[in-house]
């Protein structure tokens, strides 16, 4: 959709959308590709070293199958199929077969325990899942509080008593499947947010969501397809960024996809796996990009083109670190699971400051504005609002029309996230508006404390939050996971905070140090400050 080129400017001004009248994501992403030439898809790495490539014609073939098996089962357009799977060849597959037969896909991530299935189950309706054995344990146990669930199908292990085989129901069924019609803003997926607010919201998309997505994966990525490339991430499948910052937009491009299921991310394993299988392309989490630094990661035989992050924000000291390691510049992106990848960074099309979120991603109009949807001045903190519509954008809040209602103002999505817009165009972020701390008359971001910690040689991760004071109505209290060779002690606190004196600011140190072995995150490597707070 990109022309390459060095102007931004020129590159952002001229973007136009194109989305046809109509559009199916298993047309798009896979069957174009199926033209009988066994054009490489997936190359699937299991945990035991073995190795599986498939192309897109058989991606195509047995997505048709189950879409065949989920018809004989009695689903109809609209309905709901939860893929409870984590990376894997099965979960495509799963995805594929509703969205060419108009169902809508539901991602459940595999970690999740049984109250957190039954309410998104429950909520979304879900007639059908596709699990494994381990999601199956977890299944049996709260089926019957699901009263909209009709199958199961577990992709491996021996068959239950109530559920299905998943390769069965392909083998039984007809590679002969004419995909639905459907417009771009017919529903395909509902992704639910993480939920580090209350219960998680459904994010009903619709099929335009992965157009809505290439703009920014081909700008982050120097410009993806390039001959030669292939496409990783370790983020997990589930959520928005596995899906729609790497799989499928990889796959409308004919970028062959790798895949592996790792119980943890290893970073030297990391490494391992990238040269063993020549990628390319990544995705990596900025949790990831960090345990890496703390491992101090180094292979000669990886050969990357492109490095793409987000979901926290990297600060100087972390870009510095991954363009010595592997020799590129990370390009960071910003979005939510309501309007994805709407800033972006690209080094060739401007110079990067370290810190910042970008500027937007051609095809998107991002402004600071306030909780009424007013455009704020230059250098103002404000709410970073996507104006609507956007082929990126969410249909609604599944089954919450209030939600819905308060997501927008005067045209804009509100993301909740608050920034500030530089005299360059430049985007920085500066907290969820949740986790503003007001000390002392100052209201504080704990952004740019974590930065100036990583600058720190003890600091591997860490985590600023606000703390009840009874002078200071807050206190700023710093949650720090030292790196190998380093040992907790008053005298490295101390040490810590007055180099985050001298390095940012007298009234942004943290007055409170608490050591931890871990952070709390959400399964998408984001930290629950919330949890922080909680903890005092």
């Amino acid at each position: 959709m990109l022309t390459e080129t060095d102007n931004y400017d020129e590159l952002y001004r001229n973007f136009r959308w194109d989305i046809p009248a109509n559009f199916n994501i298993a047309t798009a992403a896979c069957d174009r590709h199926a033209d009988g030439s066994n054009r490489l898809a997936l190359i699937y790495a299991d945990e035991d070293g073995g190795t599986q490539r498939l192309s897109f014609d058989e991606i195509s073939a047995l997505s048709k199958s189950f879409a065949n098996a989920l018809k004989t089962d009695g689903l109809k357009r609209g309905d709901r199929v939860a893929v409870f799977l984590s990376q894997s060849v099965e979960l495509p597959i799963a995805h594929l077969a509703a969205f060419r037969s108009g169902l809508v896909s539901v991602p459940l991530f595999t970690l999740f325990g049984e109250d957190a299935l039954e309410f998104r189950l429950s909520n979304s309706g879900a007639k059908a899942v596709i699990t494994d054995e381990s999601g199956w344990d977890k299944l049996s146990k709260i089926r019957d509080r699901l009263p909209h669930l009709q199958d199961i199908y577990v992709t491996s292990g021996a068959i239950h008593a109530g559920a299905k085989s998943f390769w069965q129901a392909i083998e039984d069924a007809s590679e002969n499947f004419p995909t639905v019609y459907t417009g771009p803003d017919d529903p395909a997926i509902i992704i639910y947010t993480s939920g580090t607010t209350g219960n998680p919201k459904g994010a009903l998309h619709a099929h335009r969501v992965l157009l809505g997505h290439l703009p920014n994966v081909e700008m982050a990525h120097d410009f993806l397809p390039k001959p030669g490339d292939l496409m990783w991430t370790p983020a997990d499948w589930a959520w928005i960024g596995g899906l729609f910052d790497a799989l499928f937009p990889a796959w409308y491009h004919g970028v062959p996809m790798l895949g592996h299921r790792a119980k943890k991310f290893e970073p030297q394993a990391a490494m391992q796996l990238m040269a063993d299988h020549g990628v390319r392309n990544v995705f990596l989490p900025p949790t990831a990009l960090k345990l890496m630094r703390q491992a101090d990661v180094k292979h000669s035989g990886v050969k990357l083109r492109s490095i793409f992050s987000g979901g926290e924000s990297l600060g100087a000291e972390l870009i510095e670190w991954v363009h010595a390691t592997f020799g590129v510049n990370v390009h960071e992106i910003y979005g939510q699971t309501e309007c994805n990848l709407v800033l972006a960074n690209n080094s060739a099309l401007f110079p990067i400051k370290p810190g910042s979120m970008g500027k937007p991603t051609p095809g998107f109009d991002v402004r600071i504005v306030n909780e009424r949807g007013e455009e704020q001045p230059r250098n103002a903190r404000g709410i970073v609002g996507v104006r609507a519509p956007n082929p990126c954008m969410m249909l609604e809040y599944w089954k919450n029309p209030d939600a819905t209602a308060t997501k927008y103002a005067a045209g804009f999505l509100l993301t909740g996230d608050l920034g500030v817009q530089d005299d360059d165009g430049y985007f920085w972020y500066v907290s969820r508006e949740d986790d503003v701390i007001t000390s002392a008359g100052y209201r504080i971001g704990p952004a740019e404390i974590e930065h100036t910690l990583m600058k720190h040689p003890a600091v591997a991760m860490s985590a600023v939050v606000g703390i009840p004071d009874p002078i200071r109505t807050e206190a700023i209290k710093a949650w720090i996971v030292l790196r190998p060779g380093f040992t907790a002690s008053d005298t490295l606190a101390k040490e810590i905070q007055e180099f985050v004196k001298v390095q940012l600011a007298a009234h942004e140190y943290p007055r409170h140090i608490q050591f931890a072995d871990t952070l709390p995150m959400t399964a998408t490597g984001k930290v629950l400050r919330r949890e922080l707070r909680g903890l005092g």
